[in-house]
């Protein structure tokens, strides 16, 4: 009887972490990937703009080289 309780213990712990995942991500599947999408989008937007400064800067450096 002495390994009753810690196998019971050993079973409830992998069930109780199952259900807490997936509860967690279960809530949130909706919202994040819109939210994800516009968080891309305003990256990819920013890194656009970078690459067009850095374009115009190489630009006018060959310039003034010339």
């Amino acid at each position: 009887m002495q390994w009753l309780l810690p196998t019971l213990l050993v079973l409830v712990c992998p069930i109780m972490m199952f259900f807490m995942m997936r509860g967690m991500h279960g809530g949130h599947q909706h919202g994040t990937s819109c939210h994800k999408n516009n968080h891309d989008q305003d990256h990819l937007d920013k890194f656009r703009k970078e690459n067009e400064r850095l374009i115009r800067e190489n630009q006018e450096l060959k310039n003034r080289n010339l």
